[in-house]
């Protein structure tokens, strides 16, 4: 498959070492690439962790296990195997997970329950043993590798390496954030095939660590959306390995908590946004905001009907200023919404307002905003003061080119 990089795509930046957290590739050869395709990343003793899974119910094996192993909030490693997902494949995949939790932990001398592992790429392929434990073996004797390396080693459709990091200052002590993740297509919210892991030097308590996560999660990957479908593998996992010596944030009310969380939403945030500019075929950045909404829920909602219809990301893709669709998209949520209080904009221009059209509106700068590369719908209902913000992609022909041939 012949991917070509995507227009909205940013430079992979400059991303500090992460104490007590240390990366690794190899090659398992799981399809036939010339590529990393296995990711390792060794992790200290002691470190906290927390995670979000898809809710979709035809979940692969590593997000069942993975379910649980959050649950005793401690991890030492993370597999991460790229071009076969191990959904829908019965005892065989589990029998694969289990295979790799053991070689791991033995090597380590760790719980098999904190190793922890996911997998991308086609469905209903089990995934092979043989080579998942030479790919292990090899990739627990490799070189440290640097955060960019594992970015590319998770993907598949991607057309470019995901990065971002943050800071804090915790009292005195300054801690660091980094994190990475693959996404391109099958992306949708309800924890949005999509993986992202965030490392952290930070002293955290993992029921802490969980709710933090959990929040900037609620914000960040669940509003954005590519195309609707949600994954069967869809993980987000965070580790903190305590390394930074900051007194342990075990709570709202430890010093730093508010600074630490801060920092986590913004590694979210800007993750989320790379799977959108990602989006397979896309050519813009789309910024949906809703205002005016019964509650912010329906806000969300209102914006996500938006957001994954066709009808108004073809539009966007032509650059035209249809906003019709968008009143249609309104009207389709099933929220309540008033056609008659209804104001519909493009990038700060207002096409309609209170439920008809702006006399004398000019389509002019409208159109000069949709020529763009990043543009913005806004949608006041006039209904209460919930709000919401979802980001998305247009819709062009590239998405069927990749997608009519994804299996080869």
């Amino acid at each position: 498959m012949d991917l070509t990089r995507s227009p909205l795509a940013l430079p992979f930046p400059d991303m500090p070492q992460i104490a007590g957290a240390v990366p690794r590739v190899a090659r398992a050869r799981y399809k036939d690439w010339d590529r990393c395709d296995l990711t390792f990343v060794e992790l200290a003793e002691g470190t906290s962790v927390a995670g979000v899974f898809t809710r979709n119910v035809c979940c692969s094996t590593e997000v069942e296990m993975g379910r649980e192993q959050v649950k005793a909030g401690h991890a030492r490693a993370l597999v991460v195997n790229a071009g076969n997902s191990n959904a829908f494949t019965g005892y065989r995949g589990r029998e694969a997970v289990e295979q790799i939790m053991a070689q791991v932990a033995d090597g380590l001398g760790c719980a098999h329950n904190e190793v922890f592992v996911s997998s991308t790429g086609v469905i209903g392929v089990p995934l092979p043993k043989d080579k998942a434990r030479d790919g292990v073996a090899a990739v627990m004797q490799a070189e440290p590798c640097s955060w960019q390396d594992a970015a590319a080693t998770i993907a598949t459709t991607d057309t470019f390496d995901k990065g971002a990091s943050a800071s804090a200052m915790l009292g005195e002590t300054r801690v660091e954030l980094v994190g990475i993740v693959k996404g391109s297509g099958m992306i949708a919210p309800d924890m949005a095939t999509m993986l992202g892991y965030i490392f952290t030097d930070a002293a955290v308590a993992p029921a802490f660590l969980q709710e933090c996560l959990s929040r900037a999660n609620a914000g960040t990957f669940n509003c954005i959306t590519v195309d609707s479908d949600t994954s069967t593998s869809d993980t987000v996992l965070a580790f903190a390995t305590g390394k930074a010596g900051n007194a342990l944030l075990d709570g709202w009310d430890a010093p730093g908590a508010d600074a630490f969380f801060a920092a986590v939403q913004d590694v979210c945030r800007q993750l989320a946004h790379l799977v959108v500019r990602d989006g397979e075929g896309a050519s813009k950045f789309i910024e949906v905001r809703v205002s005016g909404a019964a509650s912010d829920e329906s806000a969300r909602r209102v914006a996500l009907a938006i957001a994954n219809s066709p009808l108004v990301k073809t539009a966007i893709a032509g650059g035209d200023a249809n906003w019709g669709r968008v009143v249609m998209a309104v009207g389709k949520a099933g929220e309540p919404a008033d056609r008659d209080r209804l104001s519909i904009g493009f990038g700060g221009t207002w096409a309609a307002r209170d439920g008809q059209p702006v006399p004398d509106y000019d389509e002019a700068p409208v159109a000069e905003h949709l020529a763009g590369q990043e543009i913005r719908v806004e949608a006041d209902l006039a209904m209460g003061d919930g709000s919401a913000t979802v980001w998305t992609c247009d819709l062009t022909h590239g998405y069927i080119d990749i997608n009519a041939d994804y299996r080869s």
